[in-house]
């Protein structure tokens, strides 16, 4: 599993039926936590940082910590640069030398989105042909939190991307995956699961586009929908407001717990216990390794 390549672990996933899970951080004991669920469940692994993760990590620090992770244990980790909004931001993580990079030109008119990712592939393929581009098609929101209700915009671009739409921008994009919107959002309905994915849409892109799909704002989708959207053809599946939450409830329980502790890597192995934990859980459900 050392040598595997991203490229082709992501369409082997696809074409067994499995996902690949990207899981953001905003600190090592973030990365820590995945990374043991990773090995704990035995599957490869992709790390995300939002361009707010980068700017509190550090751009060419995450892909330092990343690295180091990824030589001494000889593990498939990589680094994506995680939804991106401007052809700067693209190029300075392409500059950096991660792995992969989302442009995320949702919120923008096609014609303008199509322009941008075509040229963030063009200067990403030049720089490092070996580096992954992902586009996205449809909005879905920006933030990862909890949200009381579905943001408008987000409810009317669940049926707005057709497979027809989708191969138009992939053909005059060149990306190599693809994000489509599919009924998913970023963030966590409180008290509730997320709406139902739309499944059949899925398919249809999938069978359109002949490249990877993504699913991003796995956070809040049940267990069902995620099995019957890996199954259309989703590749990689993205979590993180988990990950938060995760994170939030450990350490506050920490300090609780503790009120006169003061070492941090006392206080802090609770949270990368508990990442690790729900990491596990969802990888285990992406590679159908749940009995593992």
């Amino acid at each position: 599993m050392s040598d595997m390549n991203y490229l082709s672990a992501v369409t082997e996933a696809q074409k067994a039926g499995v996902a690949i899970g990207h899981f953001n951080i905003s600190n090592l004991e973030g990365l820590w936590g995945i990374f043991q669920a990773a090995k704990t469940v035995a599957v490869p692994v992709i790390i995300g940082v939002s361009e707010g993760e980068r700017e509190f990590i550090g751009i060419r620090q995450a892909r330092a910590l990343v690295d180091s992770i990824r030589d001494e244990f000889s593990y498939p980790i990589w680094l994506n640069a995680d939804h991106t909004y401007t052809f700067e931001g693209v190029k300075a993580v392409v500059d950096a030398g991660y792995d992969s990079v989302i442009f995320d030109g949702s919120k923008l008119p096609l014609a303008e989105n199509i322009k941008i990712t075509k040229q963030c592939v063009d200067y990403a393929k030049a720089k490092n042909p070996d580096i992954l581009v992902e586009g996205e098609l449809g909005y879905i929101g920006t933030s990862s939190k909890l949200l009381d209700e579905i943001p408008d915009e987000v409810v009317a671009s669940a049926s707005a991307v057709t497979p027809e739409l989708a191969l138009e921008f992939v053909q005059q994009t060149g990306v190599d995956f693809l994000s489509p919107a599919v009924g998913n959002l970023h963030g966590m309905l409180k008290g509730k699961s997320n709406p139902n994915l739309n499944i059949s849409r899925i398919k249809a892109i999938v069978e359109a586009v002949k490249i990877p799909l993504v699913l991003h704002g796995g956070s809040g989708i049940s267990d069902e929908d995620f099995k019957q959207a890996i199954k259309a053809g989703i590749a990689i599946v993205h979590i993180n407001t988990e990950i938060r939450l995760a994170f939030a409830s450990a350490v506050k329980k920490s300090f609780q717990d503790n009120p006169d502790e003061i070492a941090p890597y006392r206080l802090m192995k609770p949270a990368v216990n508990q990442i690790a934990k729900v990491t596990a859980d969802r990888l285990r459900l992406f590679s159908g390794k749940e009995n593992a």
